[in-house]
């Protein structure tokens, strides 16, 4: 008898692949979403064109990312 229960080894069948993003990417990717939907809807509520709104959030998104990345280290 093993002693020791198996290892779940996930999807791919190899215990040791790493992950598809880093913790790191994904919460500046997930935080800069939420700041996108948050500029988008505040636009929209503001009475701006629907494009508008969309343009705005795309726009906050994209550049939140950068300032994002530099602010939230990644652990060493």
């Amino acid at each position: 008898m093993n002693p020791n229960p198996p290892v779940n080894p996930g999807p791919s069948g190899d215990p040791s692949e790493p992950p598809f993003l880093s913790l790191h990417t994904t919460v500046v990717l997930l935080t800069s979403l939420v700041i996108g939907l948050v500029t988008g809807t505040l636009t929209a509520l503001a009475g701006a064109p629907v494009a508008g709104a969309v343009l705005a959030g795309l726009t906050a998104s994209g550049s939140a990312v950068p300032v994002l990345r530099s602010l939230i280290n990644p652990a060493r």
